[in-house]
């Protein structure tokens, strides 16, 4: 009688990330696949607008849970940012169902600018500085919002687009949460211009709606 095939191990396919513990997305794939053949993948080019990228991926379980992750990437990063936008989009929405959620304390994206889709877990010394936002939980404090606020003008002209989408603060918050990991108030300079390119795509799905 032949014995049933083993379970995935995701601890075999650890890799280390400035000496932290990280499950590539590729593997975290292989998990998926082999825990529900039938989950279906989505993803959308949300925004392409010069050297940027902006993806939303979509994970469905037969079971019916889903989840969604944003990834962008930029040329000045990677010369192919729109597949690595793409894989990190899929990436998080993996983490976001519990593919790789388990090898990393919170999903902040750019833990000490390692680029990865997630944080991996810093099993050596210190911790890093926290915060509590206003959805009560703790967050690692980012030192880039802190030294590098987006300008009035990035500010006035999200809080505008959002208007015209009708998004009030809780959707623009739950918003920015899933686009760059920070509340609308702890955005820095460079997630502004992605939460903005972002914007000016759904803002462009919903004219084309509106035309058709």
């Amino acid at each position: 009688m032949a014995l049933p095939a083993p379970a995935f191990d995701p601890g075999r396919y650890l890799t280390k990330v400035k000496g932290s513990d990280y499950l590539e997305v590729k593997w975290r794939l292989v998990w998926l696949r082999d825990q529900h053949p039938d989950a279906t993948i989505e993803t959308d080019l949300v925004a392409h607008t010069g050297n940027q990228a902006i993806f939303r991926a979509q994970v469905t379980l037969p079971t019916g849970a889903s989840a969604t992750g944003w990834g962008s990437e930029d040329m000045s990063t990677f010369a192919n940012y729109i597949e690595k936008a793409e894989t990190k989009a899929i990436g998080r929405a993996l983490a976001a169902l519990g593919f790789g959620t388990q090898f990393c304390d919170d999903m902040v994206y750019g833990a000490a600018e390692g680029h990865v889709v997630d944080a991996p877990v810093n099993r050596g010394g210190g911790a890093q500085p926290t915060a509590l936002f206003g959805n009560g939980r703790p967050q690692a404090v980012r030192d880039d919002a802190r030294d590098h606020a987006p300008s009035p003008k990035q500010m006035s002209f999200i809080r505008s687009v959002a208007r015209e989408l009708k998004m009030d603060d809780v959707a623009l918050n739950q918003f920015t949460q899933e686009l760059v990991n920070a509340e609308m108030e702890q955005i820095s300079r460079r997630d502004a211009s992605i939460v903005i390119e972002a914007l000016k795509g759904r803002q462009q799905e919903w004219e084309n709606r509106r035309a058709s």
